[in-house]
């Protein structure tokens, strides 16, 4: 493992560089070749008060939630108990019936009948005809509809949410469509629609079925939708860029996640530690063993890391995912090597809070990057575009 080594000293310079410039506080780096991984832990846990950054430091790992959400969800796909291109409204009777907006920017009765309900794969590959538009005019009547309704699904993440589930869902059915089912890739709210319908199925809250179907088995001790007070201490501030200057956003004491959701957000919700998202990564490399067990088939597995996107759907992705990127289920799928050095077939997601994970398959390469300073942009920031290299690329011995 002497080159993993060697990359583990390149990513602590690249770090240590953009603290120095103030961009970063603190962040916590894993490389991992197998079940095997470098940690390093640079930086602090705060501006405002002193804290080393840990190994085992927590941090909102935001949109890192969705590759979790949609391998739970494959897991009961896989035990036939929910179908890939089963209808939804048999569990969400809330989002049966829909109609669809002729117009994206349009008056809100302005729609024609779905042409087909609404599918478990739809929610997955992120087509189910709901969700975030770069494009959409912020003061047309369908977002201004959707901010009276203060609806998850359309923005960050917001763990102080007053909204439950059936509440949500019930708002969320007052809605048309923004496109027809299957037809149209757009960002986010199938993984906020999933969470509704596991817990439903499931007939449990959501956090109890993910920590009893994958956080437990994988050792995943420090996942989860709230920071317990015994745990506090190694919960990250968050920061976010204003003028080139970093500004709070989010306290450990004050922080909403210090406090369990009304509604648990299965989009964007989670906190988690590199170690655990390691043990996540690292099934999804074991092709869904842990612990001497299989918990996903390799069917599965294969198909939630295979790009599902049409050509006709990549143009409205693109802007999110980025190009050379294609969408599996719940995680970006490189489709041509990166000017990084992560190949094709390579997989994984992002966090807007300052995370990212990619995992090489061929390699069983995990590379993750935990920091707590916000992306201003869809567009993932250069230290973690250098961190990737440092990983990746195959110029480094």
């Amino acid at each position: 493992m002497q080159s993993l080594k060697i990359r583990a000293g390149l990513v602590i310079e690249i770090l240590e560089r953009h603290i120095e410039t103030g961009y970063l506080t603190g962040a916590v780096a894993l490389l991992g070749r197998g079940s095997h991984a470098e940690v390093v832990a640079v930086g602090d846990q705060s501006r405002e008060t002193p804290g080393l950054m840990q190994r085992g430091s927590l941090f909102r790992i935001t949109s890192m939630t969705k590759p979790i959400t949609a391998a739970v969800t494959l897991m009961l796909v896989d035990e036939g108990k929910l179908g890939l291109t089963e209808r939804i409204d048999r569990w969400l009777p809330e989002l049966a019936d829909r109609r669809v907006l002729r117009n994206l920017n349009g008056p809100l009765d302005d729609t024609v009948p779905a042409k087909r309900p609404i599918t478990v794969e739809d929610l997955l590959t992120f087509r189910c005809g709901l969700g975030f538009v770069p494009t959409a005019g912020e003061h047309s009547p369908l977002e201004r509809r959707i901010a009276e309704l203060q609806l998850l699904g359309f923005g960050p993440p917001d763990p102080a949410s007053p909204l439950g589930p059936d509440e949500w869902l019930r708002r969320l059915g007052t809605l048309p469509l923004m496109a027809q089912p299957g037809e149209t890739w757009l960002y986010n709210t199938g993984s906020y629609i999933l969470g509704v319908l596991l817990a439903r199925m499931a007939h449990k809250p959501l956090p109890l079925l993910l920590a009893e179907r994958l956080f437990a088995p994988l050792g995943m001790k420090d996942t989860g939708f709230v920071v317990p007070a015994a745990k506090r201490a190694r919960f990250v501030s968050a920061y976010r860029l204003e003028s080139g200057r970093a500004q709070l956003d989010d306290a450990p004491a004050t922080s909403p996640w210090n406090k369990a959701p009304a509604f648990p957000d299965a989009a964007a919700g989670l906190v988690s530690t590199a170690d655990d998202y390691f043990a996540f990564s690292y099934f999804l490399l074991s092709q869904g063993r842990a612990g001497g067990r299989r918990l996903l088939s390799r069917e599965w597995i294969a198909a939630m890391t295979s790009d599902h996107l049409t050509a006709s759907q990549r143009p409205a992705a693109e802007p999110i995912v980025g190009n050379r990127r294609g969408w599996g289920f719940g995680l970006a799928v490189v489709t041509e090597a990166t000017p990084q050095g992560v190949p094709a077939g390579a997989y994984g997601w992002n966090g807007g809070f300052g995370t990212s994970w990619v995992a090489d398959p061929v390699s069983e390469t995990s590379a993750i990057l935990l920091t707590q300073t916000l992306f201003s942009s869809p567009a993932p920031p250069a230290v973690h575009q250098e961190f990737w290299a440092a990983v990746f690329s195959p110029s480094i011995v």
